[in-house]
């Protein structure tokens, strides 16, 4: 079976180097180091862009969700124990499973560079988040003005 995706392992007759990195379809890595995916409508030679990513599971994971609402149950995916489908199988336009594809891959990739950067544990946050009662991070009321952190009102 060929390989398919950028990052994959290469023909050694021609020259490239070999990756360890598993493959996926339908994702290439730029030269850069980005990821993107894309990939042609079916019936026509038109390509429908995924997004660029910084990770190539967050790639193939857009690729699943366009290829999937293209092709239907049947078609061939990267991680097919993953893919959450709304029922919405159908006559779906170009660019509404684009936008579905690129909300699961930012998802991911934010998800992905969210563990990364706690595994790491090298960068520290620029400020605290206290978590409230709720579950749900609490945000500052932009409306109200702020108090003063001195009582007596010097700032020097």
């Amino acid at each position: 079976m060929e390989a398919r995706g950028g990052g994959g392992p290469c023909n050694s007759s021609t020259g490239k180097k070999k990756t360890d990195q598993k493959s996926y379809k339908g994702i290439r890595m730029r030269k850069w180091g980005k990821w993107v995916a894309e990939i042609r409508e079916p019936n026509k030679r038109s390509r429908i862009w995924l997004g660029s990513y910084s990770t190539p599971v967050a790639a193939a994971r857009a690729y699943d969700t366009a290829v999937y609402y293209l092709r239907g149950p049947s078609a061939r995916l990267n991680f097919p124990e993953l893919l959450a489908s709304d029922g919405l199988l159908g006559e779906l336009s170009a660019a509404s499973i684009r936008k579905k594809a690129i909300e699961v891959g930012a998802r991911v990739d934010a998800e992905t560079s969210c563990k990364s950067l706690h595994m790491s544990g090298t960068q520290e946050p620029a400020f605290e988040l206290k978590p409230c009662s709720c579950g749900f991070q609490e945000k500052p009321d932009l409306n109200k003005e702020p108090e003063p952190e001195d009582p007596d009102g010097d700032y020097s």
